[in-house]
């Protein structure tokens, strides 16, 4: 929940790519289809709350949770439900302006929240941030690539070194593949393991997952590696 990259492909397509930076203790189930509300959406699962932070339903949307908002928070519990939670809530509720409007914000616990809306034509991105009273909208330039990181593990200075790294990436790339941008995401870095895109803070925090989506024309391929059980990629695309 804690690295993802927007990466855009031009008309409908684009990659959306996350690392989950968590306790090991709390490994997730590989991506499946569920049911939710009656539309199908692919996602991994966290078996400890139910939600997720990274999902798609492979027609429209493709949304995707960062903890924390601007800045880091304190940790106040209880909270009204799991940010993961409200992740699956999102497609309850039809398009983007719904759900800005009519989702009860009020007792969440802070949070980043990325959307992507994929039309026949073209794609439109949004970033929606809680800061724990106020929500901040805001629309952003699909044709443009865009990074973040977690406020709660990252501070400022940290995530500004962080988007260095991308934006010299994003300069060498001649055109953008979910092959190269899921090697960055285990890659990049500067051999800081406190920091780097797959991190681990002494075992009590670290990278346990990248997952990416990419839509190309009519087409959906969600990709899962699974860092702790080291088991490959996992094509969870059908």
């Amino acid at each position: 929940m804690c690295t993802v990259t927007f990466l855009p492909k031009g008309n409908n397509r684009y990659i959306l790519t996350s690392n989950r930076d968590e306790t090991p203790k709390r490994a997730a189930l590989a991506p499946e289809a569920y049911l939710v509300s009656g539309t199908t959406v692919y996602y991994p699962k966290d078996p400890l709350a139910g939600g997720t932070w990274i999902a798609t339903d492979k027609n429209r949307y493709t949304v995707c949770l960062l903890n924390g908002g601007f800045e880091k928070h304190s940790h106040t519990p209880p909270y009204r439900i799991s940010r993961g939670q409200m992740v699956l809530q999102f497609f309850e509720f039809g398009d983007v302006n719904s759900f800005r409007e009519n989702f009860e914000f009020e007792g969440m616990e802070p949070f980043t929240f990325v959307i992507v809306e994929s039309t026949s034509e073209a794609v439109n991105l949004s970033e929606l941030v809680w800061d724990g009273s106020k929500l901040f909208s805001r629309d952003l330039n699909p044709e443009e690539s865009f990074i973040w990181s977690s406020s709660t593990l990252y501070p400022e200075p940290v995530r500004a070194e962080r988007r260095d790294w991308f934006e010299k990436w994003v300069l060498n790339q001649h055109d953008y593949t979910q092959s190269s941008i899921m090697e960055f995401h285990h890659s990049g870095g500067k051999g800081d393991a406190w920091n780097d895109f797959v991190m681990n803070r002494n075992g009590v925090v670290q990278t346990v997952s990248i997952t990416s989506i990419e839509k190309e024309d009519a087409e959906f391929r969600m990709i899962y590696k699974d860092l702790l059980k080291e088991k490959g990629v996992i094509d969870a695309s059908s």
